[in-house]
């Protein structure tokens, strides 16, 4: 409370070391000089670089959403499994591009994906689908 301190000279700041602006440097100041104890204590790591320069990075060129065998049943349209014919599954237009084997499947259905692992494509095959890439 600054009203306590009135009238005291020094105001709760000691005579001998004195109450300075910035006596260590604002902000990060000093991280590789005066303060490289504390930084390397409580953040170790924060200066440098690691790894190569990989320019114009683009995220989406691995984007691969991924689904499974067992999910695939689920996916069909409700008017093509009370049919009899195989029922056409286009995997893309739902947003997977790719197929993986797990799980099982009982009834053919034709895929179409853009990659489909060899496991998927070998328990399709099994239930009588087919795969079209």
């Amino acid at each position: 409370d600054l009203r306590k301190k009135r009238g005291h000279v020094s105001a709760g700041h000691g005579r001998v070391g004195k109450h300075r602006k910035h006596p260590s440097g604002r902000g990060n100041a000093g991280g590789q000089h005066h303060h490289r104890i504390w930084f390397d204590k409580y953040h170790p790591g924060y200066f440098g670089k690691v790894g190569m320069k990989h320019y114009h990075f683009k995220s989406n060129v691995v984007h691969k959403p991924t689904c499974n065998v067992s999910q695939i049943t689920a996916m069909i349209p409700e008017e093509d499994a009370k049919s009899t014919k195989v029922p056409v599954l286009d995997l893309t237009s739902k947003g997977v591009f790719k197929l993986l084997g797990k799980g099982f499947i009982s009834r053919p259905v034709i895929v179409k994906a853009r990659f489909i692992s060899r496991i998927a494509e070998l328990k399709l095959k099994k239930a009588g689908g087919a795969c079209v890439v």
